[in-house]
């Protein structure tokens, strides 16, 4: 994460914000400190750190790590790219739902604006104008959960032809391929085992309470395979243990998200009477 300042500072909101408040904060600074306005030397700083804030707090899954983790939650990066169609794409651009600011649906209720340039030069004159986007046929991938995160290839059919898709690595629900003649976005399967949030991946572990006490190896699984940790003596319920680098690579460039074990401590629902005599004499030493 670039800035280290608290995300709920920056957009000048309590930790108790609605979504609507949120929405309504980030627009308000958008508007006074975008570059293309606000010709003082910080503006450029400003405008970034506002929305590297609003990515995470408008995404509920986002907002919910910072809100438990802080800014260790985010490692190296938000995510936020404010060119998302650069870098050597093999594809020509790329927007999202979830990674880069939706400016439709921050602005779609201010006189039906589309795109961050048609506001600003609706506010402030300028020729900043990029037209209305054309209206393209759109496909739907449904994608496992694995291909999404290792990248694949599929087939469509477009007016009679065969096109093959080059899914990247890293893809998300809500990203579009966009190509000349047709849009493709993706449906992507839930995983038993990860749960995604963005290039991030939270995995629930469970542990015995026996284990969580005394501490051992563990095997865990990952996005490569099963990999051996040792869990601390004494570890308690809800801990997390955060692998760097060990998530889903991020779209552009060769960065990966992290990898969060949590773990649940499994407590058994019945005892022996040999069990809760053990249990008993345990307390007494303790």
């Amino acid at each position: 994460m670039a800035t280290t300042r608290d995300l709920y500072d920056i957009l000048g909101l309590s930790k108790s914000a609605t979504a609507a408040e949120i929405k309504s904060a980030y627009r308000k600074l958008a508007l006074k400190f975008h570059p293309d306005v606000n010709k003082e030397a910080n503006a450029h700083d400003k405008f970034k750190e506002i929305n590297e804030a609003y990515e995470i707090l408008s995404s509920p899954e986002k907002k919910q790590k910072y809100d438990q983790f802080g800014h260790a939650a985010f490692g190296g990066g938000t995510g936020f790219n404010p060119n998302p169609g650069a870098s050597g794409n093999p594809f020509s651009s790329y927007y999202s739902n979830g990674g880069n600011i939706n400016f439709e649906d921050l602005f779609g209720g201010q006189g039906g604006f589309s795109d961050p340039f048609d506001i600003f030069s609706a506010f402030f004159g300028g020729g900043a104008q990029t037209g209305r986007r054309q209206v393209k046929p759109h496909y739907s991938l449904k994608l496992e959960f694995m291909e999404a995160v290792n990248g694949t290839e599929k087939t469509i059919v477009h007016q009679g032809k065969h096109y093959t898709v080059k899914v990247p690595a890293g893809i998300d629900e809500g990203n579009r391929i966009r190509y000349d003649d047709f849009d493709v976005s993706f449906e992507i399967k839930s995983s038993p085992i990860f749960k995604r949030e963005g290039s991030d991946v939270i995995v629930n572990y469970e542990v015995p309470f026996t284990q969580a006490i005394l501490g051992g190896d563990i095997m865990v699984p990952t996005l490569t395979g099963d990999l051996k940790l040792r869990l601390r003596p004494g570890t308690q319920p809800e801990s997390v243990v955060r692998l760097s680098g060990k998530g889903i690579k991020h779209l552009q460039g060769n960065q990966h998200g992290d990898l969060y074990i949590r773990y649940i401590i499994k407590f058994p629902t019945r005892l022996s009477g040999k069990q809760k005599d053990l249990l008993q004499k345990f307390e007494e030493l303790s």
